[in-house]
Parts: structure tokens; C-alpha cells; sequence
């Protein structure tokens, strides 16, 4: 599996507040959405940039696209509301031909959930480079070697 922008993964995401606590993995796998990948280095890995999608609505101040149901059911997702957050974000390296560490099986099948539909893509990549530009967004860089 190769990443792509929109893809949506299971991931131990890791929040800033975890982290800034000396946590050094996510409390739980999960589904989490690929906003950007960069172009192939020498060696061919990228640079991926990954946002959670929860349960928890956003709060004041937190930005988020919520995830329609009928989509949520396409990617085999639960029936409950949910959202990806698109203030927060974790940054890592993927590999050429490896699953990076922290990716795990979405289900016995598949790697991934699916593809996040090309408008919602663009809404959460516009938001995450939103927060980049007004400097709120928070970074947790996941590569094991930084």
C-alpha cells in the first residue's frame, strides 16, 4: 500500500497533550485520514501528513469537517457522528514498499477504509493548510529517528 492524499487508514494518532505528557504512542488505533503527501525522496520515502477522525465534536476553537453518514457507512465506519479534526496532526515518514509503524489492518482484508470523496479531501487540506498559515496548528512528528 502506497499513500495518497484522502486515504483513510487505522492509526495510532497521537495528540499533542499525549505527547507533551511523554506519551510516545496514540491510546488506541485509529481511523485516521492522509491530507498530504509529499513527493519521493532520493530513496523514495514521503513525507505524510495524518488527521484523526473522531467521535468527539469540535469544540470552540478546533476545526473539523464532519464525515456524512452515508460516507462514514461506505468507509465501514460506525453509525455514530464523527469528525476529522483538521487543527491537530501527525507527521511521518513512509517508506517505500512498508507500512509504517503505527498503521495497522483496517479490517482482515484491507489496509485502508477507503478513499475520502475528492471534495471532502480538498475541505480538510484547506483547513489543515488554514491552521498552518495562522500558525494553530499542532504537530506531532511520529518518526521514530527525529
Amino acid at each position: 500500500m502506497e499513500p495518497k492524499a484522502g486515504l483513510v487508514i487505522r492509526y495510532d494518532f497521537l495528540w499533542r497533550e499525549s505527547q507533551a505528557s511523554g506519551t510516545e504512542h496514540g491510546s488506541k488505533d485509529r481511523p485516521s485520514a492522509v491530507v498530504m503527501v509529499t513527493h519521493a525522496n532520493e530513496d523514495g520515502s514521503r513525507r505524510v501528513v495524518v488527521c484523526p477522525i473522531t467521535h468527539a465534536p469540535p469544540t470552540t476553537g478546533q476545526s473539523a469537517v464532519e464525515i456524512p453518514a452515508k460516507l462514514a457507512r461506505h468507509l465501514n465506519l460506525d453509525d455514530q457522528k464523527m469528525w476529522i479534526k483538521t487543527d491537530t496532526v501527525n507527521l511521518l515518514t513512509w517508506e517505500t514498499g512498508k507500512i509504517p509503524f503505527g498503521v495497522t489492518p483496517a479490517s482482515n482484508l484491507a489496509w485502508a477504509f477507503g478513499q475520502l470523496p475528492k471534495q471532502i479531501g480538498d475541505k480538510v487540506f484547506a483547513q489543515v493548510l488554514a491552521n498552518s498559515r495562522s500558525h494553530t496548528l499542532q504537530q506531532v512528528n511520529r518518526d521514530l529517528s527525529e
